[in-house]
């Protein structure tokens, strides 16, 4: 597809790895320690990439993690970033580093079809998203882009096009959404940095889902192009295995870009990177744990994972209170804001295209396109409330912790569990019916991260939600690493990321 040598799922496999270092022993390195072998000398870029690219060719298969897969670019990029730390000139601070990027952000040179047939793949394809661009300044390898369900609608990973993404704990179960291929790809070891976007849990869904961390930026920290039709509710962010990751990728993401009018100012001369955002503990935070945000019904398992790594935070040194921040569900509200997104999204498209879209975004899009510019205004009032509650509650908490999710992973393929009914009033069960914790922050615009506070006795992830007031993601990313020094995870992998 590239220069003949980009391949989807299906198509001939990558070039064999090379090198001297073990794949295995490669594919398992976080972001800085591959960087620290590449200053030592201890390990390549080619090295990294190869090793990247054989086990995508080896385990990709069981997960479909993966849409589009380049090695020729990919290696030629890892030479050059070789040639660079040869001469002791890296090009910055990713200079060789693995990195997939999802299938919504625009990419020079490769195919942007968002999940979607109804995406011309004959472009032009001549541009890089905001957060793109910013990875090519700075060297990183772009091995390829990963899955999302047609045009990011849902919670989950799977479509018309691409087919159904699984889980690496347990391939029979879904690897969440709708940044689920991205997840799934850092948790397997298939690169160890990942683009996602987050429209109302997009990237903390599957990050609980696939015990990976994550953190969705206040809006705006992350320059976005072009404009999401879910306009100020979508936010694009770094899926990881560590914080230290997490707060690298931000680094370099969050540089500056005109085309995205909504940006953020650049953050002060004096302020620190966030790769220097750290705590040795966290004395003097006053904390909220939330266990149900005071309407969400929690499986029991969840609920006790996710309180006992709450309790990590008072053990740190924070005051934790068990509280609630004081406003009702705002499903309604968001969903009048992110259905009419949708309705956006296809209103451009022909009758046959329309008629083969998900059946599932079909019916949204058809529910959106009936709401009226007062539903909506509405819909935008309630979410300025939300944003007033949350302003003066962080007045009192630094921070507020939640489950990321009330449940684990369930069954690959769907959109809402077996079972699932909908709740009065409404015509079908939706994604938003399990993801209560998530969507009201994407509402608001905070910063919400989620870690991995363990494993259920069936194996499966659960994550701990950790949101922050308006522009405190230095100090989200600070507590996350505090909490990964006290309960760390870097060596628990998945059986496929094993």
């Amino acid at each position: 597809m590239t220069n003949g040598t980009a391949t989807t799922n299906g198509g001939p496999p990558p070039e064999p790895p090379g090198g001297s270092a073990p794949a295995t022993a490669v594919t398992e390195l976080a972001a800085t320690e591959l960087l620290a072998a590449y200053r030592a000398g201890r390990l390549s870029p080619v090295e990294a990439a190869e090793a990247v690219l054989e086990r995508i060719e080896r385990v990709d298969p069981a997960l479909n993690a993966f849409c589009l897969v380049d090695p020729d670019r990919a290696l030629a990029a890892a030479r050059a970033s070789a040639e660079r730390w040869r001469r002791g000139e890296p090009l910055g601070l990713l200079d060789g580093v693995p990195v997939s990027i999802k299938d919504v952000l625009i990419t020079r040179d490769w195919p942007t079809l968002r999940g979607s047939r109804a995406v011309d793949p004959a472009g032009p394809w001549t541009e890089d998203a905001p957060s793109v661009a910013r990875l090519r300044e700075h060297g990183a390898v772009l091995v390829g882009k990963t899955t999302t369900p047609e045009f990011a609608w849902k919670g989950v990973t799977d479509g018309p096009l691409t087919g159904v993404t699984r889980n690496p704990w347990d391939p029979s179960r879904t690897a969440g959404g709708s940044s689920g291929g991205a997840a799934a790809a850092v948790a397997a070891g298939l690169a160890p940095l990942a683009l996602g976007t987050d429209g109302g849990g997009s990237v903390r869904i599957p990050a609980a889902f696939t015990g990976t961390f994550t953190l969705k930026p206040t809006y705006g920290r992350v320059p976005h192009f072009p404009a999401s039709p879910f306009g100020t509710l979508a936010h694009v962010g770094p899926i990881t295995w560590t914080v230290a990751d997490a707060a690298l990728l931000m680094d370099v993401i969050s540089g500056p870009d005109g085309r995205d009018w909504s940006e953020l100012a650049p953050r002060g001369p004096g302020s620190p990177p966030f790769a220097d955002a750290a705590l040795d503990d966290l004395r003097g935070l006053r904390v909220a744990f939330s266990p149900t945000l005071g309407f969400a019904r929690v499986d029991p398992e969840v609920a006790g994972l996710a309180a006992a790594a709450a309790r990590a935070f008072a053990e740190l040194g924070a005051e934790v209170v068990e509280t609630d921040p004081g406003f009702g569900d705002p499903v309604e509200e968001f969903e009048v804001l992110w259905f009419s997104g949708a309705a956006k999204v296809a209103e451009h498209l022909p009758p046959d295209a329309r008629a083969g879209l998900d059946p599932g975004l079909r019916e949204i899009c058809e529910r959106g396109a009936r709401y009226s510019a007062s539903d909506y205004l509405d819909a935008t009032a309630r979410r300025m409330e939300l944003g007033r509650i949350m302003g003066l509650f962080h007045r009192e908490y630094d921070l507020l912790l939640t489950p990321t999710l009330p449940i684990t992973a369930f069954e690959a393929g769907r959109e809402v569990p077996a079972g699932s009914a909908a709740r009065p009033g409404r015509p079908a069960p939706r994604w938003t019916d399990w993801t209560p914790f998530t969507y009201p922050f994407n509402m608001t615009q905070q910063p919400a991260a989620s870690l991995p506070a363990g494993l259920t006795r069936a194996g499966l992830p659960v994550g701990l939600q950790v949101v922050g007031a308006r522009h405190a993601d230095d100090l989200v990313l600070a507590a996350c690493r505090a909490y990964e020094r006290a309960r760390p995870w870097h060596g628990r992998r998945p059986p496929i990321g094993a």
